[in-house]
């Protein structure tokens, strides 16, 4: 199924790409999400017209996204866990845990945001972490797991 691209995506193309993929992702995802539409001549008219607009929306969020990008990057974060004495976590950190400590300092971040190394962090330490605000800003965060007292 050919479809237009009505935001950029990873993967997928730019804004206005004409691309194809499998019937099933643009029925069930792309179009009803909004970030694509079926790729007819009266579709294509419609978005060329739109064009413009759909333009300026997507450097509006690339703009706020990179605002959000250097209010991250001088953020320092600490998430306080139960730990062994060796060093082990009881349970686990995931995205969850790290989206409540982010939007604790102050910041708001959605947990689908963030992307973790290797699913979920089970030693005290620094990690590293991704976070994935828009398809052009990747923020690297540092992150501190410390025993809980």
């Amino acid at each position: 199924m050919e479809v237009i691209l009505l935001e950029k995506m990873v993967n997928l193309g730019a804004l206005g790409d004409k691309i194809k993929v499998k019937s099933g992702y643009a029925r069930n995802y792309l179009i009803p999400q909004g970030k694509a539409t079926v790729a007819t001549s009266q579709k294509m008219a419609e978005f060329e017209a739109r064009r413009a607009e759909l333009e300026e929306r997507a450097n509006e969020q690339l703009q706020a996204a990179r605002a959000r990008g250097e209010a991250l990057s001088k953020l320092m974060v600490s998430i306080p866990h139960k730990a062994g004495e060796e060093g082990r976590l009881f349970g686990s950190v995931g995205v969850h845990n790290i989206a409540e400590a982010i939007c604790a300092a102050g910041i708001a971040v959605d947990k689908h945001e963030i992307r973790l190394p290797s699913g979920a962090i089970r030693q005290l330490g620094d990690f590293d972490i991704q976070i994935a605000l828009h398809t052009d800003v990747v923020i690297t965060l540092s992150i501190k797991i410390v025993a809980e007292s």
